[in-house]
């Protein structure tokens, strides 16, 4: 089964920048030590403070499916409802 990369960006909005930047930051040491995690990279954007992206690599779409279906990401989203203005995820593979 093929890598899968993860592309997942996360505009907070600008009252809860610090809010949802302090839960993104809490999912990548329980996330670095799922299975199937190759790497799991959080973003600040340099001009646009509440513009967050996630740059992931999973051995395999079976092993993110987990990773989504995990209770700390519940949690995240629990802790953030309502603070994030846009959320895009794009699947994707290496081509080149």
């Amino acid at each position: 089964m093929s890598k899968l990369t993860i592309v997942a960006k996360v505009l907070a909005k600008a009252e809860k920048r610090e809010l949802v930047k302090q839960e993104l930051l809490k999912l990548i040491e329980t996330t670095r030590a799922e299975e199937g995690c190759i790497n799991y990279d959080l973003h600040q954007d340099n001009e646009n403070e509440n513009l967050f992206l996630f740059h992931e690599n999973w051995e395999s779409r079976a092993l993110w499916q987990t990773h989504m279906n995990n209770t700390h990401l519940a949690e995240y989203m629990k802790a953030t409802e309502g603070a994030v203005e846009e959320f895009v995820l794009n699947e994707m593979t290496v081509i080149g």
